[in-house]
């Protein structure tokens, strides 16, 4: 018996060494969303933040973010840079098969740029294909010819690609109506399965079912069911009742309140995104903004700290200049202005700045104008609660701030367009390769342009012109550097900070590598690799 007893203990022991423990296959997970589809479709869908979240999961590019921020090939094999930065070449991965069974072929790719191209079918990203030839070469391989060299193109290549087959006789006026925008086919790792509506005709919940012929390999979990919220708190509520495996959140006020509640059942991920927050100054709206040296005090008495551990819990990082931790041209050797009161008190006073009548507010000139400043913003909880912040900071130098608090879908039109604001609190999207040229290039201070502080400087346009079409990355950080310098010593804006993207998920939910996003949507770009299930094999 003794002998038996060490034969088994023996064998086991042996079947532990031989094998290895590795994701199982099978499984069901529910995720909460807030919103509601409606255009699960790349041509269309980049404005509504569900139809991205699932749109990433549907379809495929020929690049894709991962989950730690990197854009890496998606159905691309490979690619070549030609002409000086002018023509890309694209070869796709052999043997990619579309959800329905079809073969997808460059005629696919050509298909859908042609698409975003062609105004008529009115999509949101055309912009970003303008001056661009796309040619098929054979049926792998398309050739991009660009106008103009475009170091960040690579990142264009990230919209999912359309079925031609399936979409190619669809009118431009029938595009956005088509079946096909709820009920999708693509070439990502999860195909459509059922819709459910409530009784309003409202869509309640959407399930995918594991592509199990998805070129990035089957994925391990079976199912995955999205559920539709009108709002966060609702969707908080259901995800307190383990009614869902996953949330993100938008509020930290949220976050906190679950975290301090979740008894160890979920993982707490802060995500770094790509974006930053800050006060724009608009100097031809208020002439005192237009002084540097308030600027500069305004900038002394910014407790950026405070603002995140009040309004975020310490979930964000401080941001001092357009360009964050790890991305090209980036140094924390970049100056620096440190809150301090007493150095923005002195600075102001220096500059002739006196509270004549005692009231608090500073006043200036034989007529003793008072240092006022309207600060606009959205309507958004957080926002409207940093504003506060912000104005109650900048009152202790003797600042008077006017709150104006506009509804988010009027800022663009009201606000942003024509430019109508002195001192705007707003968020910028850089993308893993920043293209500060956009945001920062005088030629961009018009009415469709992201210049926000109207920024307006001749040493910095060189070198964002040159570091726009200089493929060299070294070369290119260098530069970067230069008009980060610029930017942060004319203070035409205070960087305030970064906050984390905040997600929670069920620990039994493993795969799960979260670290940085270029977007939010892109937590799910490698959800073919997230599991719920082990199994040992043999080594």
């Amino acid at each position: 018996m003794v002998a038996i007893v060490g034969a088994i203990i023996l064998g086991f022991r042996l079947y532990l060494y031989a094998t290895v423990i590795k994701p199982g296959y099978g499984g069901t997970i529910n995720i909460a969303l807030v919103g509601s589809p409606r255009f699960l479709n790349p041509v269309l869908n980049q404005i509504n933040d569900v139809d991205k979240d699932l749109s990433t999961i549907i379809f495929s590019g020929l690049m894709k973010y991962n989950q730690q921020g990197e854009l890496i090939p998606d159905l691309a094999q490979e690619y070549a840079i030609g002409d000086n930065g002018k023509i890309y070449e694209v070869t796709l991965r052999e043997n990619i098969k579309w959800q329905d069974g079809q073969p997808l072929t460059a005629d696919d790719v050509l298909f859908t740029v042609q698409t975003i191209q062609n105004a008529d079918f009115r999509s949101p990203i055309r912009p970003l294909w303008q001056g661009i030839e796309a040619e098929k070469v054979n049926d792998r391989v398309i050739r991009f010819k660009l106008k103009n060299i475009y170091v960040s193109f690579l990142n264009n290549l990230t919209f999912g690609i359309l079925p031609k087959h399936l979409w190619t006789n669809t009118a431009p006026s029938q595009f956005a109506l088509n079946e096909l925008n709820l009920k999708p086919v693509g070439s990502g790792p999860y195909k459509f399965s059922k819709l459910q509506k409530d009784k309003n005709g409202t869509i309640k919940s959407l399930e995918f079912a594991a592509f199990r012929d998805y070129f990035g390999g089957r994925p391990f979990i079976d199912t995955l069911t999205f559920y539709f919220y009108s709002s966060e708190n609702d969707a908080f509520a259901a995800y307190k009742k383990i009614e869902a495996d996953v949330f993100s959140f938008v509020s930290v006020k949220n976050f906190i309140d679950l975290k301090n509640k979740a008894n160890g059942q979920f993982n707490i991920l802060p995500i770094g995104l790509p974006r930053y927050f800050a006060v724009f100054f608009n100097q031809s709206q208020n002439k005192f903004l237009a002084d540097k040296t308030v600027r500069q005090s305004l900038a002394l008495a910014t407790n950026k700290p405070e603002i995140i551990d009040a309004v975020f819990g310490g979930y964000g990082r401080i941001a001092n200049s357009p360009l964050l931790p790890g991305m090209t041209g980036y140094s924390d050797q970049t100056k620096t202005i440190d809150f301090s009161l007493d150095s923005a008190t002195s600075t102001l006073a220096a500059a002739g700045w006196k509270d004549v009548d005692g009231d608090g507010i500073l006043e200036i000139g034989k007529t003793n104008e008072k240092l006022e400043i309207t600060l606009t913003t959205i309507d958004w909880p957080e926002l409207v609660q940093i504003a506060e912040i912000l104005k109650n900071q900048w009152s202790l130098v003797g600042a008077k701030i006017n709150l104006d608090i506009r509804e988010t879908a009027k800022i663009q039109p009201d606000v942003i367009k024509p430019r109508q604001y002195q001192a705007l609190l707003f968020g910028e999207v850089l993308g893993e390769e920043p293209d500060i040229f956009h945001f920062w290039h005088s030629s961009q201070k018009v009415e469709s342009g992201l210049n926000l502080a109207l920024y307006d400087n001749p040493e910095a346009d060189k070198l964002l012109t040159s570091a726009m079409e200089d493929l060299d990355k070294n070369s290119r950080a260098q530069k970067n550097q230069k008009i980060i310098d610029l930017i942060v010593n004319d203070i035409p804006a205070i960087f305030l900070f970064s906050p984390d993207y905040l997600v929670l998920a069920s620990k039994t939910i493993m795969g799960l590598d979260l670290k940085n996003l270029d977007l939010p949507s892109s937590r799910f770009s490698q959800i073919n690799q997230w599991y719920l299930r082990t199994q040992r094999v043999f080594k």
